[in-house]
């Protein structure tokens, strides 16, 4: 099993936390109109980056891999909360669906059939499938 860790810690106080994924260190807050002292990205901004660095690694390495000159992929996302009334295939009225929103920008002299498929790779990285897929968190405390 392929198994990836990250321990994170805070206090009572505030929101910020202390995040040591391998030998990296960085941290996660709110931003102040919440409560936080924005010392770092908030919660929702590490998911939408780890979405948009894994979608770049894929494309880049899908393009290496067939020789394409794609020079730099740059990967725009924005999370937002819709009503689902807003969502044509939701279930509930009531219910609220999250969305990313995700714009590929593929820089370097890619053809339309390129671009095209470019797009297609996107949506197999692996943290997008992670992310459509069913996720089974088990929380216990020690």
């Amino acid at each position: 099993m392929n198994r990836t860790s990250v321990i994170v810690q805070g206090g009572h106080s505030g929101f910020a936390q202390e995040i040591t994924a391998g030998n990296h260190h960085l941290r996660a807050d709110e931003p102040p109109e919440v409560g936080g002292q924005d010392l770092g990205p908030n919660p929702y901004e590490l998911l939408l980056a780890a979405l948009g660095s894994c979608t770049s690694m894929t494309l880049n390495m899908y393009a290496r891999r067939k020789n394409w000159p794609l020079e730099e992929a740059v990967v725009r996302l924005a999370h937002s909360r819709i009503h689902a009334a807003d969502c044509v295939n939701c279930e509930s009225e009531a219910a609220r669906l999250d969305r990313i929103d995700c714009e590929l920008e593929l820089k370097g002299p890619l053809t339309s059939q390129q671009k095209a498929r470019l797009l297609e790779i996107a949506e197999k990285c692996p943290v997008h499938r992670t992310l459509t897929s069913k996720i089974d968190i088990r929380t216990r405390v020690l």
